[in-house]
């Protein structure tokens, strides 16, 4: 990193150098954070085999657990993005992180597919949808007036960070101690941040005395907090929902963003293990292979988020969606029982494809929609997650019907061709529909 990046940009020739914008340093506590929740999105596609092998449920039974999950940790998003706004960025992220924590530990004594769907499925789901990409959107937004899409980028790669780390331990801890061992150590790795996040994440810069990263510090006192309840937080992310979709670009950002929750989390992260398996790969190998695609993902994402301060968005997500779409085409025939060079390549591709559509999908959602961007895409971020909780469990059951997965595979190709096309589509500016959701939600006169 270079002095330049870490410098703050001052307003005026009298002030003084920062050599270090405290911008950054709650922008390394959050990818702590990020990469300490990051556990089980690493876990359903592990720990899948050994509670079939244990219970005798089906694969359907378990992805229901994973599809809850999923949709939780969509759904939820919104509402912790408008509940920051009202409680602190601090509040939200220690509580998270503590239901993770609580979620996994309790995991342990499941015995019926219902307390696996309690635990698996809410406790976690609701704790990571409060640490989903909203978090990574809200933070870049508060702290960040320049450098966000490399900002974004970064946090992002947060998720797959914790997903390299976790995930080879996750899976050798499943071999050697069993599964319950392996949820332990999940609870572990997000109780273990909690006190890193209480004590260096702050708020806003006003609570420092300081600007954005990229703009003079502030002359007039901070700003109070704002006042309000749980309930008017909630109000504010529906009443923000209900603005934003009246405009075309919510809905080409929330299809598009739907059939990449599809593709990656619903797909490739619940099913790549058994799939491989199903070929006679060993688990622990196809998890390792998994863990690959996370390295190249934080290169991809963070590319992607320097490409999104210098490129049209537009033209980002539709040759990423292309890309995957391609990659799906052709993985039936690359799985078998030993690794070969064909599937590193796909690895290595879909790795770096995997979320390198949010830096540009945040900067759409900030462009069309001002201020309320994080809001607007805790939205679209939870239709990311119905599209993979959906394809999650659709995969479960052609699995099940079918004995294998190759159906899944290219239905979700064909659905990133038109992923690509949707976004190709996205109008250039916002229209005056859209300018209605850019502030406080009242309308605009035409």
């Amino acid at each position: 990193m270079t002095a330049e990046s870490v410098e703050e940009p001052t307003g005026t020739s009298a002030s003084p150098p920062r050599r270090l914008h405290p911008a950054w340093i709650v922008a390394l506590v959050a990818l702590i954070a990020l990469i300490g929740a990051a556990g089980f999105r690493a876990a359903p596609g592990v720990l899948m085999l050994p509670l079939r092998d244990e219970f005798g449920w089906t694969t359907a039974e378990l992805s229901l657990a994973v599809t809850v999950n999923l949709l939780l940790f969509g759904l939820t998003a919104p509402f912790a993005a408008a509940l920051m706004q009202r409680f602190g960025i601090r509040a939200v992220t220690v509580t998270a992180l503590l239901v993770i924590g609580a979620g996994a530990a309790l995991s342990v004594f499941v015995a019926t597919p219902a307390q696996l769907i309690l635990t698996w499925g809410v406790l976690i789901g609701l704790g990571t949808g409060s640490m989903a990409l909203v978090f990574a959107a809200t933070i870049t937004d508060t702290w960040f007036a320049t450098r966000r899409g490399l900002v974004s980028g970064v946090l992002t790669a947060g998720s797959a960070t914790g997903q390299l780390i976790f995930l080879p331990v996750i899976a050798t801890s499943a071999e050697q101690i069993g599964w319950r061992g392996a949820s332990l150590v999940i609870a572990g790795g997000a109780l273990a941040v909690v006190p890193l996040v209480w004590i260096f994440l702050r708020n806003r810069p006003s609570d420092l005395g300081v600007g954005r990263y990229g703009e003079a510090a502030p002359s007039a006192p901070p700003a109070p907090r704002p006042r309000g309840n749980a309930w008017s937080a909630a109000r504010l992310a529906i009443t923000t929902l209900r603005d934003a979709a009246r405009t075309k670009t919510f809905w080409a950002l929330a299809i598009g963003f739907a059939i990449c929750g599809a593709t990656t989390n619903g797909l490739i992260g619940t099913h790549f293990i058994p799939s491989a398996h199903d070929h006679g790969m060993p688990t622990t190998t196809a998890a390792g292979l998994l863990a690959v695609v996370g390295v190249f993902d934080i290169a991809g994402t963070v590319f992607s988020g320097w490409l999104t301060d210098r490129v049209n968005p537009r033209i980002l997500l539709a040759a990423y969606y292309a890309l995957r779409g391609v990659s799906l085409l052709f993985l039936p025939s690359l799985l078998s029982a030993e690794v070969q060079p064909s599937i590193v390549v796909f690895i290595v591709i879909y790795g770096l494809d995997w979320v390198a559509t949010v830096p540009p999908t945040i900067a759409l959602c900030r462009e069309v929609f001002g201020d309320r961007g994080p809001l607007v895409f805790g939205w679209v971020f939870a239709a990311h997650q119905v599209g993979a909780g959906i394809a999650s469990v659709l995969a479960g059951i052609v699995r099940d019907h079918t004995g294998q997965y190759t159906v899944a595979w290219f239905a979700a190709a064909g659905l990133c061709a038109v992923a690509a096309l949707v976004s190709a589509t996205i109008r250039r500016h916002p229209v005056a529909d859209e300018e209605a959701v850019r502030s406080d939600g009242a309308p605009v006169a035409e």
